[in-house]
């Protein structure tokens, strides 16, 4: 994945609000073929307070950890988010639980 090309598919592709779409953004992404150590670093990234866990108020801000220019998402569509990949239902993704949506 070129990262530079991506992100800007990205910016694009996700820039109104209410379209962004975790699963599309891993297919597109080819996140879902990454590494484990790849993932944990991404995880890593992700988790902005290195709790073990990304919650709602550090999933809403998922664009931007990528590009800073990217929008924040919104809260409905962070919620979308948490419950695709939050698969034990404790309301955060946890370093063991996949942030790919089913």
């Amino acid at each position: 994945w070129d990262q530079e090309s991506g992100v800007n598919i990205f910016i694009n592709l996700f820039a109104a609000p209410d379209s962004f779409s975790p699963k599309k953004f891993f297919q597109i992404s080819g996140m879902s073929k990454k590494s484990s150590s790849q993932l944990k670093e991404i995880f890593r990234i992700l988790d902005n307070d290195q709790s073990g866990f990304i919650e709602e108020d550090e999933l809403k801000y998922f664009l931007q950890r990528f590009e800073c220019g990217a929008r924040v998402l919104t809260a409905s569509e962070t919620k979308t988010f948490l419950a695709a990949a939050d698969h034990d239902g404790d309301g955060k993704i946890g370093a063991f639980q996949t942030m790919v949506p089913d």
